[in-house]
């Protein structure tokens, strides 16, 4: 099945009074135009926890002080780490075979609206007699809860099932072989790409490049961690009926070229010529796939778009499309959300957009892909699975 990818971002709670980024009540003992002799209780709202304090006959500079005291350590707690982890808790995480049903009640009587697949999200609404309400996707209902986890147990699961990204927020980011401004230049990353992290220390994370492994500053990099989320009932019809459309096309296309086959064995008397592509492979695909495959050897040029004088991966799977008349954009990013999703690369056939981290390139078939790799070796063709797939995209 295709899963989506939902980014799961830090909340905060409404406040009664702001106050220089803490949520503050004050409840008055007695009316007064000045201090009341019972004083003002406040209750200070640091990170998800209350705390109360009661002025009693504190002047204003005293409970001005303490507030400002209870500001500079919330600051202090509250770093970005520790504010997602946080948010972890208010995540349902499935912990199934494959998938539990969505349902409309907190009953085994309610209609199924969707399926929340194994280690996919939702996030928690309430609780009802041994269900989670959870809205994952374009599905809001009930899941049994002893089907999932959530709470203080769902925060290091979130970090195992989630892909924790570094989105690119400058023009061109230098990605270093260590973490440090001094440190030599692994590659260049354009802005808005996306680089898994596998690593975060002091304003530094280590992110997977084509080049390898490098480090980015958090300065220029916007962090947020993607979970895959549930598929509605409609959902799952689309992408049923699309896939048996697909194969169906797919076996007319394969009886076709076996019948062409056949018949220039007979005419000509030689063993027939053997091709290799991925089986059920589209006709316009595999086209795609032999022509990006003639450019193999150029050069890699970081920005470029020329397939003889040199481009970069994204340039490079632009400009083979653009041969057929598609226009993609010049972002391995943005390629993440072009055509049609595939369910993971088993599925993939030639002509497919293979996103990686930080990377793009074109699935030929037989595991393999055609792509910009680095200034050091050019276009070349790999295994697909040489390093962890993100997304497979169709675009014919």
């Amino acid at each position: 099945m295709v899963r989506k990818s939902v980014k799961i971002t830090v909340c905060t709670m409404a406040a009664v009074m702001a106050f220089s980024g803490m949520n503050i009540t004050a409840n008055a003992a007695a009316s007064s135009s000045v201090l009341p002799s019972g004083g003002i209780e406040l209750t200070l709202a640091k990170g998800n926890k209350l705390e109360s304090l009661s002025t009693g006959t504190k002047s204003t500079k005293q409970i001005e002080s303490i507030i400002e005291t209870v500001i500079r350590d919330d600051q202090m707690d509250t770093t970005p780490e520790a504010s997602e982890e946080e948010s972890f808790k208010n995540l349902v995480i499935a912990q199934v075979n494959d998938y539990v049903n969505v349902r409309s009640l907190p009953s085994e009587e309610g209609e199924i609206v969707g399926k929340l697949y194994d280690d996919s999200v939702g996030l928690f609404i309430s609780e009802e007699n041994g269900w989670y309400q959870i809205s994952s996707g374009s599905v809001t209902g009930y899941v049994k809860a002893e089907y999932c986890v959530t709470g203080d147990e769902a925060v290091e699961l979130a970090k195992k099932v989630g892909t924790r990204l570094a989105t690119v927020n400058t023009t061109t980011l230098k990605v270093r072989t260590e973490p440090s401004l001094e440190a030599s230049v692994l590659g260049l990353v354009p802005l808005e790409d996306d680089l898994v992290v596998s690593d975060e220390t002091d304003g530094w994370v280590q992110v997977d490049t084509e080049e390898g492994l490098g480090w980015v500053s958090t300065e220029f990099v916007s962090l947020h961690t993607e979970f895959v989320e549930a598929e509605s009932k409609e959902e799952e019809a689309k992408r049923l009926a699309k896939e048996k459309e697909e194969r169906e096309r797919a076996r007319a296309a394969a009886a076709a070229k076996a019948a062409t086959s056949s018949k220039s064995s007979g005419s000509s008397g030689s063993a027939p010529a053997v091709t290799y592509a991925a089986s059920g492979d589209s006709e316009m695909g595999t086209a795609v796939a032999d022509y990006a495959l003639q450019f193999v050897g150029n050069p890699y040029v970081y920005g470029g778009s020329s397939l003889t004088n040199g481009t970069d991966c994204s340039g490079f799977v632009m400009s083979v499309y653009a041969n057929f008349g598609v226009s993609l954009p010049h972002s391995s990013s943005a390629d993440r959300s072009q055509g049609s999703a595939v369910d993971g690369l088993a599925n993939a056939q030639a002509g497919d957009l293979i996103c990686y981290s930080g990377h793009v390139a074109l699935y030929i078939g037989n595991g393999q892909i055609v792509h910009a790799s680095t200034a050091k070796t050019g276009i070349i063709v790999s295994n697909a699975d040489y390093k962890k797939v993100l997304a497979v995209r169709r675009i014919f």
